[in-house]
Order: structure tokens, then C-alpha cells, then sequence
């Protein structure tokens, strides 16, 4: 048995793989083709995130499918499949380890180094076995750039969001790089965050401003928002406009702000019960363009959005407490929505040079 196809491509052309699933794809079709009898294949990374702990892929060779299984628990691919509940690929899989199907190597020198797998219909021959290890050698490289692209990627994500690290990724890293963006905007903060920090030890204030952010991003995120900046105990978020139609980012911010006051009401009731202060928060919506790209000093950059737009939304969400609600939205964001909504009068921003119509939410 020669593995002259499989060793070639990992030599050649595997580290250009996009993604993982991809690589063990295309791995384990180069196996078959060099004469190796697979039913399926199992690759595992470790990759820094904050929730999850290793990723795991399954091929499975009749179809070509690649599915991902998360896990929150350390370990190759039996260990993750445990961790979360297996679907029936999993399934599948730890019934071939049981089973002695299974051949599994871990590639480099580490113990925690990536994990590749593979099943047979049978179990493999002392020769199909040497062939899989060698082809698991030579995987290394290609497996080191993909962990290194992976870690980058999971890394950006974790502290830029999603569409900013995909954008940080696309272009060069200089100043002057962005693109002129409409979006549905969010500014949210905390009210008394100021005493809250006065009259509590470091670790309960850490403690509520993550439950907040919790709250307040899970629902940004749940609905197709980005969240770009934690400033403070505030939140700037925006949900791009897609295809020119305004409207659905506006009521996917609109479902969030009532998605996060929901989940902060919970909040402010367990907080009653072990006698701690609520968490009472503020926030706007409005709608406008923003510059979203690089500024910054030369040699030291930040990924942001700033604009005439950015400004009247922050300018907007202090009105909050002089009116005494805890949702304002503005009058070009409400023009775009049918949401009920109940108008305040027209209103001047301190540094916006037109006064703004403003609007908030019906109290329930």
C-alpha cells in the first residue's frame, strides 16, 4: 500500500485548507483513494475560547458529511463526545472505540496536541495501522497552521466580535482602513455603577458587571448583533443593515433591548434574594452611518466605529435618566419600525447640532 496521494497533498497543498472540516475531508478522501478501508475520521483542536474547550469534527466517508461536536471537557475526541451529547455520528464513533475499530494518534509532541481519528469497517491491519500513523506524521505541518489560523481566528473573535475580526483579517493592519457601514445602534450601560464600585469589594463588582454583560450581549448576539466595545459598564452594539432594508436591523435591536431587560429583571430577582441591590441599566437606538474600521496611533491600532451617528446614540442614552426611562430610541430609527412606540418630544443632544425626536418603548 502506497500513500502516494495522501502524502503529496499533505505536503503540498493541506495547510492551505480553509478550516477543519475541510482538511479531515479532504484527508480522509485521499486515505480511501490510496486504498486505506474508512468508514469515518475524527479530528480534535484544541482552540482558546471563551465557553469551549476542545472542537471536534466527524467525517463520515460514505457521504462526505463533516459535523462538529463542542465540548467543554479536556480530552481527544471520546472525551469531548462524552462532554456534550453525541448525535448519531457520535454515537457511531464511540461505538467503534468499544468496538476496536478505531485507530487514534496524536500528532506532535505534546500530549495535548491535536487528535486525529479514524474507523474502519473492520479492524485495521497491523500494516493499514503503520500507513495511518505515517500519514499522521506527516500531518503535523499542515495541522500546526491550522491550529496557529484557528487560534488567531478564535482569539480576534473572543475580543473583537465576529465581523470585526473577520474584517481585521481582511485588511491590512493600518490606519485609514475601514468602510462606511449603515446600522441599527446600541449604547446601554449601568445606572449607579459609580457607588456600586464605591461600596463593594473588586470581586462582586467583576461578578455583576459580567452577569450584566451576560444579559446584555447574549441578547445582542441572540438576535444578529455585534457587540464592539465594553466601555466601562457600557456597551456599544450595532446590527448592520443588510441588502438596503433598514427595518429588520431596527427590530432585531428593538428584540434585543426587550430580550435584555427580560433577562436583567431575572437577574435583579436573584440579586433580591441574596440581598444584593438590583442591576438598573439605560439604553438607545437610533440609526445612522458609521466609519467601522482602523484608528489609532501608528503602532498601536483599535478596530471601532465612529461617526456623527455613534455620537447622538451615546448623546441619546443619557437622556435616560433626566426622563426617567430606561429605552429611548430616536426618531430616525423609529421611523423605520412598526413597533408600538410612545414619543417623548423633540429633545437637543449636548454636541449634536439638530435637536433629535425621541421615542421610547411602552412599559409592560
Amino acid at each position: 500500500m502506497q500513500l502516494s496521494s495522501t502524502l503529496s497533498w499533505l505536503v503540498d497543498a493541506a495547510a492551505e485548507t480553509a478550516g477543519a472540516d475541510g482538511l479531515l475531508a479532504e484527508f480522509g478522501a485521499h486515505l480511501v483513494e490510496d486504498g486505506l478501508p474508512l468508514a469515518g475520521g475524527a479530528l480534535t483542536l484544541d482552540v482558546p475560547h471563551p465557553l469551549i474547550a476542545r472542537r471536534t469534527w466527524l467525517w463520515r466517508a460514505e457521504s462526505g458529511e463533516v459535523i462538529e461536536a463542542l465540548g467543554f471537557a479536556p480530552g481527544g475526541p471520546a472525551a469531548v463526545l462524552e462532554a456534550s451529547p453525541p448525535d448519531d455520528a457520535g454515537r457511531r464513533w464511540l461505538a467503534g472505540i468499544a468496538a476496536g475499530l478505531v485507530h487514534q494518534d496524536t500528532i506532535g509532541p505534546s500530549p495535548d496536541g491535536p487528535s486525529l481519528g479514524w474507523i474502519g469497517p473492520r479492524p485495521f491491519t497491523l500494516g493499514e495501522t503503520n500507513e495511518l500513523r505515517r500519514a499522521a506524521r506527516f500531518a503535523a505541518a499542515p495541522l500546526a497552521v491550522l491550529a496557529a489560523r484557528a487560534t488567531l481566528t478564535a482569539t480576534l473573535e473572543a475580543y473583537l466580535g465576529r465581523r470585526s475580526a473577520a474584517r481585521v483579517l481582511a485588511a491590512p493592519l493600518r490606519r485609514g482602513i475601514g468602510e462606511t457601514i449603515q446600522a441599527a445602534l446600541l449604547v446601554a450601560d449601568l445606572r449607579g455603577f459609580t457607588a456600586l464600585s464605591d461600596s463593594n469589594p473588586p470581586t462582586q463588582v467583576i461578578s455583576a458587571l459580567d452577569s450584566w454583560f451576560d444579559r446584555i450581549a447574549g441578547a445582542v448576539h441572540a438576535f444578529g448583533g455585534e457587540v464592539l466595545k465594553f466601555i466601562g459598564d457600557g456597551v456599544l452594539a450595532i446590527f448592520p443593515v443588510v441588502n438596503g432594508a433598514p427595518r429588520g436591523a431596527c427590530d432585531a435591536a428593538l428584540r434585543a433591548v426587550s430580550a435584555a431587560r427580560a433577562g436583567m429583571a431575572h437577574l435583579d430577582k436573584e440579586r433580591g434574594r441574596q440581598g444584593l441591590p438590583p442591576l438598573p441599566f439605560g439604553a438607545a437606538l437610533h440609526l445612522g452611518e458609521m466609519l467601522w474600521g482602523n484608528i489609532g496611533a501608528a503602532d498601536r491600532l483599535d478596530f471601532t466605529a465612529i461617526g456623527p451617528a455613534v455620537n447622538l446614540v451615546s448623546r441619546l442614552e443619557g437622556l435616560c435618566r433626566p426622563l426617567g426611562k430606561a429605552v429611548l430610541v430616536s426618531g430616525a430609527f423609529a421611523v423605520e419600525t412598526e413597533a408600538p412606540l410612545i414619543p417623548l418630544g423633540t429633545h437637543a443632544l449636548r454636541g449634536i447640532a439638530s435637536p433629535c425626536a425621541v421615542f421610547t418603548l411602552p412599559e409592560n
